[in-house]
Formats: structure tokens, sequence, C-alpha cells
């Protein structure tokens, strides 16, 4: 019994590598941490493609706020405008819109950000509630 546990737990470690595993498409390129309104992305880009992994545990977060952050993570590491974002809430894939020339470099994310929560998004968890929050880069 002790044998079959054992040979299931390996099989669950080679097989199953990561949450954050780059797609296809992004294989092989060093992923870039950001932390956007309170959730935290692997973004990789590649040409006119970005991918933005969500690495944080969140509850039940819908896509639509999930896309506006993942958007907004693509653009601070790319430098281009997304055009369009795809995809779920684990992973997002942004259509970018990088002009001619060499992109901008990467953009540091303010250190001091004033937060406040957006009235009416409670959600009562075990332990607690939770908020989604807006922020704004402080002064």
């Amino acid at each position: 019994m002790k044998h079959v546990l054992l040979l299931g737990w390996l099989a669950v470690i080679l097989f199953f590598p990561g949450c954050n595993a780059a797609g296809p498409h992004f294989r092989g390129l060093e992923a870039t941490t950001v932390t956007v309104d309170g959730s935290t992305f692997d973004v990789r880009v590649r040409g006119e493609l970005a991918e933005a992994i969500r690495t944080n545990s969140e509850y039940a977060p819908g896509f639509f706020p999930i896309r506006e952050r993942a958007g907004k993570a693509m653009a601070l590491v790319s430098g281009c405008e997304v055009r369009e974002v795809r995809g779920d809430q684990a992973q997002a894939t942004g259509i970018l819109k990088c002009g001619k020339g060499p992109r901008s470099p990467l953009k540091t994310p303010p250190t001091d950000l004033d937060c406040t929560p957006v009235r009416g998004s409670e959600v009562q968890q075990i332990g607690g509630t939770s908020v989604l929050t807006e922020c704004e880069p402080g002064l």
C-alpha cells in the first residue's frame, strides 16, 4: 500500500510541474513577476503577444477584474499598449500594439499606494471578510 501511495505522489510531482508553467508559445522565456491591485502575475512577452499567469490565491475572482489587472501587468512589462486580453482567471493572453521602434523600458511600479475598499465588494470567508480595493500611486 505504501508503494502505491509513493508512486501516486511521484506521478503528481512529475506530470504536473506547476501552476505557472508557460504556455507553448512562451516556453523558454523568463517570467517577470508583477503585482497589480493585489493580483500577482508571471508575465512573458514574445513578439506581439503577452501571457500573464496569476500566481496568488484569491477567493473566487471573476474574470473581469482579473482581465483588467492582467492587462495592466502586460503593459507594464512589455511597454506596449494592450489591445485585447483573452483567457480566464488563471491564465490570460494579451494582444499587444507596440508600434514601430524599440519598446519602452520596464516601468517600475509605484512603491507607495493609497488604497480604498470598493463599496459593496465584501465577501465573507472563513476567518474574515475579503474586499476589492482600488489603489492609486501615493504622493
